[in-house]
């Protein structure tokens, strides 16, 4: 007999999980479901204050942090430098006074933290001779060249063109340097993390500040570009690059011996629906959403991530390097070595990533819907390993058809769907075994369900979800935009141009290649950004979760649950409106004061200058100390 009563809150939120996730085994085909139960990872008894919503405190935690970022501004040069002194460990770089007087002519928000990737970027470099890293940037395919003031490249690639734009337009603020650029979408560098823990011990016994009356302010002059340097000035790396296809083999390198990445199997066949762990047991979330930003990026205590993520799977790209190279580039992975600019393409400024023209629509005249178009990238998805890919899943779970299929599923065989107890008391169907890290058949209540209720689920995801691709990326010839093996699964949609998608409340925006360059634009308007990815970018210091954007974790197992917050329920109750329309103008206000095209060039300003430090051969004794006197050093 069914059981006619409203489900607890911890089931309504494991119910959208198990049918996502389903998806997969829906969109697979004929395959009988009774072959294999459900694998679900187990869930730990959490519970938070009666009556309030976990996002409720991830707002009001982001609100204090953001408060207590601003407090750290500093607005003279003496405090700046103070600032830099106690963060850094080490004497500011020579032209720092030069690079505060242009941050103060561009009106930027200064706060020590927000170069924070710089260093993390750079700090290894300091365990290397600089004379190594002068000629393996010099000796790259790609590069940049700056001699007495004036940036030049004898590349025609359209980002090495951009960067070369940008950082002409600060030239004659930089000492000689030479840039090597990473021209592919996906990172070159996994230095393995054996070898990045003694770099980094070394780095750390450099770190000091030095005494005023030793400092050098002077950087060293490099010879005109092509020119050889002295004979002790020729060593080159020649570094190993590999092909490897299937990433996950190269990038795990990157994390600690000990981390369930390096230690969990490998996956090997992307044929079938992944396993995914629950939102539940993740250290990076509070009550299954996301709570900490900079480690849901990290995939070393996720292995379930390597069959959920296409650069990890099959990249469209690879030449990859054990080797610490002075390699920059816009986007990496949390192990990922390479040094970060701001991407080309936000310079570039393009309508069709920024959307500019309808980026201010009123927050009363949008549709309270969640928009997305996209192409299928993420990687080289082929018949066998499709359903490893993030947009795919994303697609297939905004589908309402497609979940109301999945919740059928459920419905007509419960058994085959098995959730161990873990201090809940609940559990769906009968007796069984999960298959992957969920193992317990628990003794709780029968989830049952009235036959008439199936689809409930996929009609409230029907009535706000326009997610769809506009291209499958078919690895098969003669097919476009459609493919032969995901076609019966996907339909193709007609593009939206951006500004028109800002008539809607809430843009997810997820990683494709490599990082998705929509997401600067999203925060510059009037829309929700809901924000899923594994990418670092120069901006993240600068950012507060749940003040600026959205999180969302790359399993998207919270996505029903932040729509259902802002938007409201399929029970008919209501959305947090006004908690949306705060956060969507808070992150436009802040981005027109931290993510503007000045601000990128402060931060490759200070970049340049830390970079060309680590560069020079004198770099232990080099700083600007013109604030001595001043502070009474």
């Amino acid at each position: 007999m069914a059981i006619h009563r409203r489900p607890s809150t911890v089931l309504r939120y494991l119910l959208p999980a198990i049918v996502f996730t389903l998806l997969f085994y829906v969109l697979s085909g004929p395959r009988s479901f009774s072959r294999r139960p459900l694998a679900f990872s187990p869930l730990p008894g959490r519970k938070h204050g009666a009556g309030a919503h976990p996002i409720d405190d991830l707002i009001q935690t982001a609100e204090h942090e953001f408060a207590q970022q601003i407090a750290r501004s500093t607005t003279t040069l003496a405090e700046s430098a103070a600032a830099y002194r106690k963060r850094r460990g080490r004497q500011p770089p020579p032209g720092f006074d030069k690079w505060f007087e242009f941050a103060k002519q561009t009106n930027a928000v200064i706060v020590e933290d927000f170069w924070d990737q710089i260093y993390h970027d750079l700090e290894p470099f300091w365990a290397l001779p600089p004379s190594d890293i002068r000629t393996d940037a010099r000796e790259f395919e790609m590069r940049i060249a700056i001699r007495n003031g004036k940036a030049s490249t004898s590349s025609d690639w359209f980002w090495t063109q951009s960067w070369l734009q940008m950082i002409q337009t600060i030239e004659h603020l930089l000492p000689d340097m030479d840039l090597a650029l990473n021209a592919m979408d996906e990172p070159r560098l996994v230095v393995p993390w054996e070898d990045m823990e003694i770099l980094m011990q070394q780095a750390a016994k450099t770190r000091k500040v030095t005494n005023p009356k030793r400092v050098v302010s002077t950087f060293q002059k490099l010879p005109k570009p092509r020119e050889e340097d002295s004979p002790m000035d020729t060593k080159t790396h020649n570094p190993q690059w590999e092909d490897e296809k299937h990433y996950w083999l190269l990038a795990r390198r990157g994390c600690p011996p000990s981390s369930p990445a390096r230690t969990a199997p490998v996956t090997t066949d992307f044929s079938q629906p992944p396993t995914i762990a629950s939102p539940f047991s993740l250290a990076h979330t509070h009550h299954g959403y996301v709570a900490n930003t900079s480690l849901s990026t990290t995939f070393c205590h996720q292995p379930d991530l390597q069959a959920l993520q296409g650069i990890l799977v099959r990249p469209i790209s690879t030449a990859t390097t054990a080797a610490l190279l002075p390699l920059f580039g816009g986007s990496k992975l949390a192990v990922n070595n390479d040094i970060l600019l701001p991407a080309a393409m936000y310079w570039r400024g393009e309508d069709r990533f920024l959307g500019a023209a309808g980026a201010a629509v009123p927050w009363r005249a949008k549709a309270d819907r969640a928009v997305w178009r996209g192409v299928a990238t993420g990687g080289e998805n082929t018949a066998d390993n499709w359903r490893a890919f993030q947009r795919h899943r994303f697609v297939a779970m905004n589908n309402g058809t497609a979940v109301a299929r999945a919740e059928a599923a459920v419905v007509q065989r419960p058994e085959n769907f098995v959730l161990p107890d873990r201090g809940y008391g609940l559990r769906a169907g009968g007796a069984g075994t999960g298959t992957g890290t969920g193992t317990g058949t628990g003794t709780g209540t029968e989830m049952e369900t009235e036959t008439e209720t199936a689809g409930s689920l996929g009609r409230w995801v029907g009535g706000w979800a326009d997610v769809a691709f506009t291209d499958l990326m078919c690895a098969h010839d003669g097919f476009w935009p459609g493919c032969n093996y995901t076609g019966e699964h996907f339909a193709v949609a007609q593009e939206i141009p951006l500004a028109e998608q800002f008539g809607s409340k809430v843009l997810p925006d997820l990683d494709g290649n490599s990082f998705s360059g929509r997401y600067l634009g999203f925060l510059r308007s009037t829309s929700l950004p809901v924000k899923a990815t594994l990418w670092r970018e120069w901006h993240d210091s600068r950012l507060v979760a749940w003040k600026h954007f959205v999180p969302m974790d790359n399993r998207f197992g919270d996505w029903y649950g932040i729509v259902e917050y802002f938007l409201g329920g399929p029970d008919g109750k209501a959305g947090r409106d006004e908690a949306a329309e705060r956060i969507a103008m808070a992150g436009r206000e802040w981005a027109a004061m931290v993510l503007r095209e000045e601000d990128m060039l402060v931060y490759v300003l200070r970049l340049l200058l830390e970079y060309a430090r680590v560069s020079d051969d004198r770099r232990e004794v080099m700083g600007w100390v013109g604030d001595v006197g001043e502070m009474g050093i």
